[in-house]
């Protein structure tokens, strides 16, 4: 009984996952398009193309720690990826005259029952834990210190992802203490996994423990110390056969979530261009002209990806200036007009960069550009201020909806701004694009007190 409890590997788990979506991907295609294809055709395409998109994208990937909502990126970039390969197969099949309107009905009805069914299995697994105390991983960590007894709290306090801690090994003394009696622990108490503190343990026991657990088939796994190298989500990489770290990897990197990323920005300027701007701008436009002369639009050069310079437009705030392409709106600056300061303050002289996004210079969400001259300022003096260039940069930014926008007042809101953008770019996810657009649209409706 306590093996099947157990579960170690829940090996079944995965193949019921494929199973279950691509019944639901056939099954619906079937009864979609079954007046204009052959089945058997449809579900040999689809279910290849099926198969073949969730190995990249990593769909079936997801653990007793995964969170719900990496689970909600990876199914809307399933979506994004599925739809252009539905769209594609009406297109090589264009004699078969299906509808676009059918094929969006389809996509959407088919992520809507994978999504029931992923979520339901994802629940369902545990309450399995909580309940019954079944599909579970017995524990030891190695190592006593702040981060390994938040481990072991972690594992404690949340008996939904099946985690059983059974002993933490202090090491206190690390010349003295008994490794073999640890491992001996391990053996007669069935442990499936060992957590080791990096910093609690010298390379010779490291070393004795890799041997430990390959010989005995036990899982491993190490907690970053102190060190700022540990502390930094590494790639792991294969030359031939010598093993590299990077030290940094970015998932906008990825070809696949490139595509993803275009194509949602793609999308969503369009909408606000066609459905906001389209009305907005005359309006925006002619209260401009009625204050002051000038243009409506503001160009400014600025600073995009790889460090790339390009126009980045907006509506003019500000009574025309030689020294707007080199200082920054100010509180109270005069140079800013009465339609400028409420347009400011809303954000809405933002809203023309949405061509810059359809232009393919910017994306909706990503690090602020900054003016050229500033960027030159910030690079000299502002630790990893270049890194936000490996992305391209955004009209709203992780930083803006964590109460960095707007003035640079003093060096701490710099570098509180670059701390966030490098964090979005390397924790980039569909789920954290639209959580920031949210986030941007509910401040946009308060208002900001430092957009003036």
């Amino acid at each position: 009984m306590s093996g099947f409890k157990h579960g170690r590997y829940s090996g079944y788990l995965r193949p019921l996952s494929y199973l279950i979506d691509l019944s639901v991907i056939n099954g619906l295609g079937i009864l979609y398009f079954f007046d204009f294809v052959n089945p058997f055709l449809f579900v040999t395409f689809f279910s290849v193309a099926w198969v073949v998109l969730s190995l990249p994208s990593k769909f079936y990937e997801v653990y007793r720690y995964t969170r719900e909502a990496t689970i909600l990126s990876l199914i809307i970039r399933q979506l994004v990826l599925f739809t252009l390969i539905v769209f594609a197969f009406s297109g090589l099949f264009n004699d078969l005259n299906i509808r676009p309107r059918l094929v969006v009905n389809y996509v959407l009805l088919t992520f809507a029952l994978i999504a029931c069914f992923k979520f339901a299995l994802y629940y369902l697994l545990q309450k399995y834990r909580t309940a019954f105390g079944g599909n579970y991983r017995r524990t030891v960590i190695f190592g006593a210190n702040k981060k390994t007894l938040a481990l072991e709290a972690f594992f404690n306090k949340n008996p939904e992802y099946g985690y059983v801690h059974k002993k933490t090994f202090s090491l206190s003394d690390k010349k003295n203490t008994d490794l073999h009696a640890c491992f001996k622990y391990i053996i007669e108490e069935n442990i499936d996994e060992i957590y080791c503190s990096i910093s609690e343990l010298s390379n010779v026991q490291i070393s004795e423990i890799v041997d430990f657990s390959d010989n005995n088939l036990k899982i491993l796994k190490f907690l970053p110390d102190n060190k700022e190298i540990y502390s930094k989500k590494l790639k792991y990489e294969y030359y031939d056969y010598i093993p590299i770290l990077s030290m940094r990897n970015i998932p906008l990197e990825d070809p696949i979530n490139k595509v993803v990323k275009r194509v949602f920005d793609m999308v969503f300027s369009s909408l606000v261009i066609v459905f906001i701007l389209s009305w907005l701008t005359p309006i925006i436009a002619l209260l401009i002209k009625l204050e002051s002369k000038g243009p409506v639009f503001f160009k400014q050069s600025r600073n995009g990806f790889n460090y790339r310079e390009f126009d980045c437009y907006k509506f003019r705030s500000m009574m025309p200036n030689k020294d707007a392409h080199l200082y920054q709106a100010t509180r109270g600056d005069l140079r800013v007009t009465k339609v400028g300061r409420f347009i400011r303050k809303t954000s809405i002289d933002e809203l023309p960069q949405f061509f810059n996004v359809l232009f393919g210079d910017m994306s909706v969400v990503g690090p602020r550009p900054h003016m050229v001259s500033h960027t030159n300022m910030y690079a000299k003096k502002i630790d990893k201020f270049m890194v936000r260039h490996f992305v391209k940069p955004g009209i709203t930014g992780l930083a803006q909806v964590s109460g960095f926008r707007g003035e640079v007042e003093t060096d701490k809101d710099i570098i509180g701004r670059v701390k966030y953008d490098i964090f979005y770019i390397e924790n980039w996810s569909v789920y954290l694009d639209i959580k920031i657009i949210y986030n941007t649209f509910l401040n946009m409706i308060k208002g900001e007190e430092k957009a003036y």
